[in-house]
């Protein structure tokens, strides 16, 4: 990969390790920034995409698709989660869902000043619910999906995976 390509995440690569998870459903709440992935999920016949109204939804969807021995991901905004943490609770930890939550980390930078408050209370949110996560900024991050998904599995709990690059590799 040319260096500008490394410092950022391809869409293709966090295409393939979902893929390579088994992922039959990616629950989501479109917006722009994700656009470029969703165009590759589209033309991709294994992916069924099962947009939602509001973020909430996505954790009842996510945990009966589950149920019924598929495969979810969900993608969701940090905003969008924070919203819906009564779902996340009630849903994925109470009734012990194993699944991996692709949210955008909007506001993060890695300098430390984040651009948005959101970006100020994401972990926060994480870390008060118990939720494990794993920080995907360039490709060379994407080998984190994997782990997210193995350790989901493992323990019957949702994980999440913080896509850092929400602004720049998926919006070209």
């Amino acid at each position: 990969m040319a260096p500008t390509q490394d410092a950022q995440l391809s869409p293709q690569l966090v295409l393939d390790e979902m893929k390579k998870n088994g992922v039959t459903h990616v629950v989501w709440l479109p917006d722009s920034e994700t656009n470029f992935l969703y165009q590759l999920m589209q033309a991709d016949p294994s992916l069924q995409l099962v947009p939602v109204s509001r973020e909430g939804l996505a954790f009842s969807i996510a945990a009966g698709l589950a149920t019924g021995s598929q495969t979810p991901a969900i993608l969701i905004q940090n905003t969008g989660l924070m919203e819906s943490g009564d779902s996340l609770r009630g849903w994925a930890i109470g009734l012990q869902i194993p699944m991996v939550m692709m949210v955008g980390y909007r506001g993060w930078t890695r300098h430390g000043v984040n651009a948005d408050s959101a970006a100020t209370y994401t972990e926060r949110f994480l870390n008060a619910f118990g939720i494990t996560y794993y920080l995907v900024e360039t490709s060379a991050d994407a080998p984190r999906i994997s782990i997210a998904f193995e350790e989901a599995r493992r323990t019957q709990r949702p994980v999440a995976v913080l896509m850092a690059d929400e602004y720049h590799g998926f919006n070209r």
